[in-house]
């Protein structure tokens, strides 16, 4: 299979291709800057997702599948939903789905209440508010993409660098948690998932989560 990974400099993007290279498919990277990256051994394309729509959906065209990893530097959060925007619009014109990384914001933390991580007081740090925010009007503007086969995978609450085990729980919801309470996943085994679902492809325009 042919996959599309746009934010391929970030640490889920990174993953995903990696993931998606030794499961033997042929990934394309896409970022802005793509100097560090060459002779990888993987293939990288430099690409401004909001300056060069015409390369764009050549690109997504070329493949089977496209993911967005994409992710604002700090600072600049509010470029998501634009971003966003952009690639589904692209896949709409190409007719390829596309797997959208979400954000866990919008997920409701359980423990017998109806409060999301954005909104249960004292459980989101300061820090992560504004990328939090950001994710969940990216996650509101899908449902204006009635007419494009996406798909969202949202993160347990930290993603973490550990190895990864190939194991996760999917859900959709609620925050996946382990026995200790804690929601989290390692940046690997969010790449397996991923992968998984644009392996077993399915029924499109679903929102999910994974998490340990």
């Amino acid at each position: 299979m042919k996959i599309l990974v746009f934010g391929a400099t970030g640490d889920v993007g990174g993953a995903i291709i990696k993931e998606a290279n030794q499961r033997g498919h042929k990934v394309t990277g896409c970022a802005r800057n793509i100097k560090h990256l060459i002779g990888s051994g993987i293939q990288f394309e430099a690409l401004d997702v909001l300056q060069e729509q015409q390369n764009l959906e050549r690109l997504m065209g070329e493949n089977n599948v496209a993911v967005s990893a994409l992710r604002p530097v700090s600072g600049q959060e509010h470029k998501l939903v634009g971003l966003t925007q952009t690639v589904l619009k692209a896949a709409r014109i190409a007719g390829r789905p596309i797997f959208i990384t979400g954000g866990a914001g919008v997920l409701k933390i359980g423990n017998g209440t109806d409060h999301t991580v954005l909104s249960a007081p004292g459980f989101l740090p300061d820090a992560v508010r504004p990328i939090a925010e950001a994710c969940a009007a990216q996650d509101k503007l899908l449902d204006d993409f009635s007419d494009v086969d996406w798909t969202c995978l949202r993160p347990a609450a930290m993603l973490v660098h550990k190895s990864r085990t190939g194991r996760y729980a999917l859900g959709r919801d609620e925050l996946i948690k382990q026995e200790d309470g804690q929601s989290q996943i390692s940046y690997a085994d969010f790449a397996v998932t991923m992968l998984d679902l644009i392996e077993l492809q399915p029924s499109p325009r679903q929102r999910l989560t994974s998490g340990w």
